[in-house]
């Protein structure tokens, strides 16, 4: 039978002490409200005895959020009398609270951190277990840095703090200084002394991530016998992070048989907690980073893309749509294959094309893709409609192509008065020249191009990265725009980033274009004939 495990998340504590990622009341209460539809079992809110704004996050979230007997809400407490009261009056407002609590255990911490013996270390323990049973059932001990700890030591200390009280035990690799075949083991042997000593306990571990183990050393507790884990989205946290709630559970889920076990977790709402979370607290997601990187289930070499198109599973072990995207994504960049660029052309309805025009129009695309780096469908129909201009058969193809924009020029001014921005767009035959004064240059960027569009769009997502290096680094801009309640991405890169910026939107609007004002390939085939 399935074990369940427990999902505790720590993105609002742990992953909040990344440097310059602090979000206020009301960041921190969206993405409470997010991990809620996640379905996490337990969210711990912050550390309430740091500041009176933790103090007051921490009690809304408990308010707000914590109003279902589904979750628990906690907070991080050290193991004295004014931290864990600090936790108690900020949770008590939940429908399940919990106290959380943390003491060292190993040797670095008990003599050099603390300067106690460890007779004195646990005592202080023990008596901050009983003390906080007073106040709620619900007690969690954490071990800190029990990855390098003596191990009878460690089981003395867990063994006394469960016979005061303590519901839940929580040993953390708090430095990442485990591998996943010792951290297994020890897991095992604490799991082994804890359910004789009280089955009801929870064993719970806390990876961290400085050699790169901490999602591997969080499934190999899972595999010895841990209840409950813990761990952030998108892996933030101290220093190099914690284990990654994303990449737990999806390999819990894709490793079924291995594992067995499973969660709560609503696995279709992890991107949107993810895009939430790198947003609010200005963090941008490794692009090939596992799961919620945008690389993650985007295809562009040629090997791949013709493995996938004739079998999903050859090249995907997770579909998209179960994390919350849309279906697999194959980017046509210089490297993509014949397969990959003549899949694309017969969903456009080019599906008869012969062997030496296909050929042709191949050529085009690689010249294309050199310089534009990825190829969206508008392309296409550009590079076909080029090449029957070319042979003299303009009679043989509708010109889908007069649909698209194209940014011919523009200017920006940037001011603390009046940012303003001008652009010259070309629509087939048509010229059209907009100026907008903005709250910014992009603003004004963007607000001159919807003045040109025709098309109600709203911009939900706008990012910018370097992708080179030196005084000719090259710009890139991603953004996600939504048209009818339907979302598209689209990206753009120039050694000048505000012109990437209007690239990444026209390509934006020119896909909205593809999908929804030229013919309904699927629905309405338009066969182009040679």
């Amino acid at each position: 039978m399935s074990r369940k495990i427990w999902v505790f998340d720590t993105t609002l504590r742990d992953g909040e002490q990344v440097p310059g990622a602090k979000l206020n009341l009301y960041e921190k209460l969206e993405v409470a409200h997010q991990l809620k539809k996640l379905q996490v079992d337990i969210i711990e809110a912050g550390f309430p005895a740091s500041s009176a704004g933790d103090f007051n996050a921490v009690k809304e979230i408990a308010m707000k959020v914590g109003n279902t007997d589904h979750l628990m809400i906690t907070a991080l407490a050290r193991a004295v009398k004014a931290d864990i009261d600090a936790v108690y009056n900020s949770v008590k407002y939940a429908e399940k609270p919990l106290i959380h609590m943390v003491l060292g255990t190993s040797d670095i911490h008990v003599e050099k951190k603390f300067g106690k013996s460890k007779n004195q270390i646990l005592d202080i323990g023990i008596e901050a277990v009983k003390y906080a049973k007073t106040l709620l059932p619900e007690v969690q001990y954490s071990t800190e840095d029990a990855s390098r700890s003596d191990f009878e030591y460690l089981w003395s200390t867990i063994e006394a703090v469960v016979k005061a009280g303590a519901t839940m035990i929580n040993v953390p690799d708090t430095v990442g200084f485990a591998v996943p075949e010792e951290f297994g083991e020890l897991i095992f042997k604490l799991n082994d002394r804890l359910k004789n000593l009280n089955d009801k306990v929870l064993l719970s571990v806390h990876c961290h991530n400085d050699l790169g183990m901490a999602t591997a050393n969080t499934l190999a507790a899972i595999k010895n016998g841990a209840d409950k884990v813990e761990c952030t989205i998108n892996g933030i946290g101290e220093r190099a992070g914690n284990a990654a709630l994303e990449e737990v559970i999806m390999a819990l889920n894709t490793r079924s048989p291995f594992y067995n076990a499973n969660t709560n977790i609503n696995t279709k709402e992890i991107m949107n907690t993810s895009k939430l979370v790198s947003s609010l607290m200005g963090l941008d997601v490794q692009v090939n980073k596992a799961i919620t990187g945008d690389n993650a289930f985007a295809h562009s070499s040629g090997i791949h893309q013709d493995g996938l198109l004739k079998s999903r599973d050859a090249y995907e072990i997770i579909s998209p749509t179960e994390v919350g995207l849309d279906d697999m994504e194959l980017v046509l960049t210089a490297r993509s294959g014949r397969h990959a660029v003549k899949n694309a052309l017969e969903k456009l309805a080019f599906n008869q094309l012969t062997g030496e025009q296909f050929e042709e129009v191949f050529a085009d695309f690689l010249v294309l893709a050199d310089a534009k780096k990825e190829v969206y469908n508008h392309d296409l129909y550009i590079i076909v409609e080029k090449y029957f201009a070319r042979h003299d058969m303009n009679e043989e193809i509708q010109h889908h192509s007069d649909n698209f924009y194209e940014l011919l020029d523009l200017q920006v001014i940037s001011n603390t008065i009046f940012p303003s921005a001008s652009v010259k767009i070309k629509k087939g035959d048509q010229i059209f020249k907009s100026s907008t004064v903005a709250s910014g240059p992009i603003d004004a960027l963007y607000s001159s191009i919807k003045e040109v569009i025709d098309i109600d769009i709203k911009l939900l997502e706008y990012k910018i990265s370097s992708v080179s290096r030196g005084k000719e680094a090259l710009g890139k801009v991603k953004l996600q725009v939504e048209y009818k309640g339907e979302k598209y991405i689209a990206k753009a890169t120039d050694t000048d980033v505000i012109k990437a910026s209007a690239l990444a939107y026209i390509n934006a609007v020119n896909s909205i274009i593809v999908e929804n004002l030229l013919p309904k390939i699927i629905k309405e085939p338009v066969t182009q004939t040679l």
